[in-house]
């Protein structure tokens, strides 16, 4: 099966035009976290998150392909994808900077892998890196779940280049 179509041949537009419109699509925000062979920890704020299939549980998520944390998340066998709740912009600011550990007075807890689960998360889900692919500037991760756990609290959301939150239950 051919799953790539004929590129597109006109563009009406810039990427800062494009970039702008995808601002309008209000996404949910996660933290990537893993764990190193050395037993360090990594993490990374992401609102490319997804769900793929139900049977077998995948969900994706994307990572530009020129990251430094490209190597570490590719070759890494399981990840946790934290689903931050409303209260936790700092933790999704903290992971998108450089920083030497930003682990560094975070809660967490480890799952059965010793991947870190952040405290306080809506939802989490441990993944197994089953598969990447390359597509424009950015590797899309897809992870089978292997574990996950929800609860249930208002989001932090993302749109037009400011943080927000789900409206009360």
């Amino acid at each position: 099966m051919n799953t790539r179509a004929p590129r597109a041949t006109v563009r009406g537009f810039d990427s800062a035009h494009f970039r702008h419109a995808l601002s309008q699509f209000a996404t949910g925000v996660t933290v990537i976290t893993t764990r190193l062979a050395d037993g360090t920890f990594r993490g990374l704020t992401a609102s490319s998150f997804n769900s793929v299939s139900l049977e077998p549980p995948l969900v994706l998520w994307s990572l530009g392909a020129g990251a430094n944390s490209l190597p570490i998340f590719s070759g890494n066998s399981h990840y946790v994808i934290n689903v931050l709740a409303a209260g936790q912009q700092e933790l999704a600011m903290r992971f998108s900077r450089r920083t030497d550990n930003p682990f560094e007075g975070v809660e967490y807890e480890l799952s059965r892998t010793g991947q870190p689960i952040l405290k306080g998360v809506s939802a989490w889900f441990e993944c197994h890196n089953r598969s990447r692919y390359p597509e424009g500037d950015h590797v899309i991760f897809v992870g089978e779940v292997e574990q996950c756990a929800v609860h249930p609290q208002q989001a932090l959301l993302f749109h037009g280049g400011q943080f927000g939150t789900t409206p009360q239950r």
